[in-house]
């Protein structure tokens, strides 16, 4: 069954993307075919494009990694979801207990991917979602109840994966600790709402525009930290009391992960350790963070997360039920909708900072 469908292609690096007709090739034994309702619009993508290209990188290339639609073709050894089936799309092994590495190429590499038909060239993609279709390896397809919302669910794959799952999975925040989050997009919006969910307790967003940091309140924030007005640091620590006890870097920076251990609070040892700064953004190219080990003798930490170290058959369920409830506000998370032939103009909202929350692709 092969498919012809519109998709966003990445002809070359800094260029503008080209949405043109391209042919999907029919599933293979272990991969399914989803035709998208919507895919989110991630600053990850924004990396790819602007980035110099890199001897391994393949273009033409497609973009985008989480989404939702519904099953339409399925390879011969797919057994958990079936055609006609609702499913969310993402990036990570839906069970991730032993993958050593992230199934998708949203960062353009040698890892497997898909070759597509545009015009007689192979153009290269893995579970890329910023299409009318994705073609995907059935190890990143979760199901999904066709009763929930098929549009905002879209951003489960990543941003609620990500931000939500470093406060449940990463840090284990319980009621009554401490947050600061850097950066207040999609990812640290969703930071800040899973921190809301579990009753932390003060919770502080950190960023340099205004209006982010008024929308932030609306989804959990006690406290805003405008970085181009104040020391963001002295003032989380005035905040907490002397330090957060979860600092997280949602923007990747050198400067705000230098910030995030400088605001974690000190400990000494045994029950009294000391903070946790954790990053999670993605950091430019070249860029170098310097860190002050000196903040390290306070039984402080440091550490990355990747997806948020969730398991997405695990946590999905969840996220959704946490949806259903209206525990995690994905109405007014998402204030910005875009068709893919506005694309481009999608790519440079969020690269200017015009979306507040976060975007998505919708398809008809």
């Amino acid at each position: 069954m092969t498919v012809k469908a519109r998709a966003a292609i990445l002809v070359e690096p800094n260029k503008p993307l080209v949405v043109d007709e391209i042919e999907f090739p029919d599933p293979a034994a272990d991969q399914v075919l989803v035709k998208l309702f919507a895919s989110g619009v991630c600053h990850s993508q924004i990396h790819t494009m602007r980035r110099p290209a890199r001897p391994r990188d393949r273009f033409p290339a497609l973009l985008g990694h989480e989404a939702t639609g519904v099953v339409v073709a399925k390879g011969r050894d797919v057994s958990h979801v079936k055609e006609g089936d609702h499913v969310i799309t993402t990036w990570v092994d839906r069970n991730n207990a032993n993958t050593p590495l992230p199934l998708v190429n949203h960062a353009l590499n040698d890892r497997p991917q898909c070759a597509f038909k545009w015009h007689g060239k192979e153009v290269w993609g893995s579970a890329a979602t910023w299409a009318e279709y994705a073609l995907a390896s059935d190890r990143v397809v979760v199901p999904m109840s066709e009763d929930v919302a098929t549009d905002v669910t879209a951003i489960i794959g990543c941003a609620v994966m990500t931000g939500a799952g470093a406060i449940l999975n990463t840090l284990q925040v319980r009621p009554g600790q401490s947050v600061a989050v850097f950066g207040v997009g999609g990812i640290g919006l969703c930071a800040i709402q899973a921190a809301a969910i579990v009753d932390a307790y003060p919770i502080v967003a950190v960023d340099v525009i205004a209006d982010k940091l008024a929308f932030s309140r609306r989804l959990g924030a006690t406290y805003t930290v405008n970085a181009q007005e104040v020391d963001a640091v002295q003032a989380i620590r005035e905040l907490t009391n002397g330090g957060a006890d979860f600092a997280i870097d949602a923007v990747g920076l050198p400067q705000t992960q230098e910030q995030i251990l400088q605001s974690a609070r000190a400990g000494y040892s045994g029950l009294n350790r000391g903070g946790s700064a954790l990053l999670i953004g993605i950091t430019p190219p070249g860029a170098r963070a310097l860190l002050d080990t000196s903040l390290f003798v306070g039984n402080r930490t440091f550490s990355r997360t990747s997806g948020g170290d969730c398991r997405p058959e695990r946590d999905f369920p969840l996220f959704v039920r946490w949806y259903r409830e209206g525990k995690l506000k994905l109405n007014e998370l998402v204030t910005r909708r875009y068709t893919l032939d506005q694309i481009n103009s999608a790519v440079d909202d969020l690269e200017h900072g015009r979306i507040l929350g976060r975007g998505i692709l919708t398809c008809k």
